[in-house]
């Protein structure tokens, strides 16, 4: 009973750090904006950091929270 539940818990985990790492901008982000002209406030330049900041510091949690599952599994089996 506890392997499936720790495995369920894997599953999802792994499904977040999917999505939280698809929301992330890519690094080239920057220079598309800037070659297509699109005009970026000193406002949305700090918000569009604060986000990628935020994301890159929950998939880094994520990943070790699936890490930390996955060998939890390990011992279980």
């Amino acid at each position: 009973m506890l392997k499936l539940i720790v495995t369920i818990i894997q599953v999802l985990c792994g499904l977040v750090l999917i999505a939280v790492v698809m929301l992330q901008s890519g690094k080239s982000a920057g220079l598309s904006g800037a070659i297509s002209g699109a005009a970026d406030t000193f406002l949305s330049k700090n918000k569009a950091k604060s986000v990628d900041a935020k994301l890159a510091k929950m998939t880094k949690w994520v990943a070790i929270a699936f890490m930390l599952l996955t060998l939890s599994l390990c011992i279980i089996h």
